[in-house]
C-alpha cells in the first residue's frame, strides 16, 4: 500500500514537488534537475518523514529526456517511478484556470493517487537501448539539416548572381559532404551496437525479412518497443503509431467516417509509411492487396494505412514465433 504519492512537474531546471499522504499535502518543494541534487533531496525527505521506499509512489509527466535525472534516481533508489503521458492527466483533471509549475505537481499528485489502480511502473532500457534511441535523435538531426542544405542548393540556383551562387554552392557542398561522413558514422555505430547483442542482433534480422521494412525501421521498431517488450500487441501499437482507425460520431448530427488519430508518433509513422510504398512495389501479397482494394474504388491513402497495419502485425507476429517472414507460408495440419 503507498502511503505517500509525490507528483512532480519536470521542467530543464528544476523539479516542482508536491507529497501527498492520505489525501492531504504534506510538504512542497523545488529541487533542481540533476541526479546529485535528487538523491540529497529523497534522502532527506526518507529520513525526515522516517518512512519506507516501499510506502513511496512518484508520479511525473514523461517529458522525454528531462525525465533522466529522476529516472535514474528512482532506480538506484528501488522507488517505484510512473511516467504519464502529460495529455492523459491534463484531459482528466476538470477545467483549470490559471497555470504554474506549483499548480501542475498538485494536480499530478492528485491524478496519481485517484487513478493509482492504473499506474504502469516505468524501468529503465538497457543501456544498448538507450544509446540506440540517442543515435536515431541525432542521426534525424543531421538527416533534416542535409535535406535543408540540399533544398538551397536546388531552389535558388535561379534566383540570385552567379558568381555569388557559386561560392555558395561550395560552402553548401562542404557541409554536405561531413554531414554524409557523420551520418555513415552514426549508421557504423547502430550496426555495430546491435551486433553486440544476440537478442536484438536477431531480432533485427527476422524483422528485415518482413516486406518493406529495412534496416532503418526495424531499428526503430525495436528502440520504439523496448526490444518488443513495452508493447506485446500490435493494435497498440498501430494505436502509438497514429495507423489504427477510430469512429467519430455523436449524437444525430455528427457522423464523420473512420480516421486516424493526430495523437501518434509522427516519426515512426513516417518510417511506416515509406515502408508500406516500398512494399506496395514489391511483388508480394501487400501489392496485391493494394491493387484489388483500388480496383474496388478504395481511397488510395486509406489502403496504405491499412498496408501499414499489416506490416505492423507481421513484424510483431514474426517476433512472437521468432522466425523469419514466409512469403509462400502453407498452414499445415499435423
Amino acid at each position: 500500500m503507498k502511503k505517500f504519492i509525490i507528483g512532480i512537474d519536470v521542467s530543464k531546471e528544476k523539479l516542482d514537488s508536491c507529497f501527498l499522504h492520505e489525501s492531504k499535502v504534506v510538504e512542497e518543494s523545488i529541487v533542481e534537475n540533476n541526479t546529485d541534487s535528487i538523491k540529497k533531496w529523497l534522502n532527506k525527505f526518507i529520513k525526515d518523514k522516517r518512512i519506507q521506499k516501499e510506502e513511496m509512489l512518484i508520479c511525473a509527466e514523461y517529458t522525454g529526456q528531462y525525465t533522466y535525472p529522476l529516472s535514474c534516481v528512482c532506480n538506484e533508489f528501488s522507488i517505484d517511478l510512473w511516467l504519464e503521458n502529460p495529455a492523459q492527466i491534463k484531459y482528466s483533471s476538470g477545467v483549470q484556470r490559471g497555470k504554474n509549475d506549483k499548480l501542475d505537481a498538485r494536480k499530478i499528485a492528485c491524478y496519481a493517487q485517484r487513478y493509482i489502480d492504473r499506474a504502469v511502473l516505468f524501468s529503465l532500457p538497457d543501456k544498448v537501448l538507450m544509446t540506440l534511441k540517442q543515435l536515431i535523435s541525432e542521426r534525424d538531426l543531421y538527416v533534416a539539416d542535409k535535406s535543408k542544405y540540399h533544398a538551397q542548393l536546388t531552389d535558388q540556383k535561379r534566383f540570385m548572381d552567379k558568381e555569388i551562387y557559386k561560392n555558395k554552392e561550395k560552402r553548401l557542398k562542404t557541409l554536405i559532404f561531413e554531414l554524409n561522413k557523420t551520418i555513415d558514422q552514426i549508421d557504423r555505430q547502430i550496426k555495430d551496437l546491435i551486433d553486440s547483442d544476440d537478442n536484438l542482433r536477431e531480432q533485427h534480422k527476422i524483422l528485415c525479412s518482413v516486406d518493406g521494412v529495412g534496416e532503418r525501421i526495424a531499428v526503430k521498431m525495436i528502440v520504439e518497443t523496448n526490444a518488443f517488450k513495452s508493447f506485446t500487441d500490435a493494435r497498440k501499437f498501430c494505436c502509438h503509431a497514429g495507423v489504427a482507425p477510430f469512429t467519430y460520431t455523436s449524437g444525430t448530427s455528427v457522423h464523420s467516417r473512420n480516421k486516424v488519430s493526430n495523437r501518434a508518433d509522427k516519426s515512426i509513422k513516417s518510417l511506416l509509411h515509406m515502408a508500406a510504398l516500398s512494399a506496395i512495389k514489391i511483388d508480394g501479397e501487400l501489392r496485391k492487396y493494394y491493387l484489388r482494394k483500388v480496383e474496388e474504388g478504395k481511397n488510395k491513402m486509406s489502403v496504405i494505412n491499412a498496408v501499414r497495419a499489416k506490416i505492423i502485425y507481421r513484424m510483431f507476429a514474426v517476433i512472437k514465433n521468432n522466425r523469419q517472414y514466409e512469403k509462400n507460408y502453407e498452414y499445415a495440419l499435423v
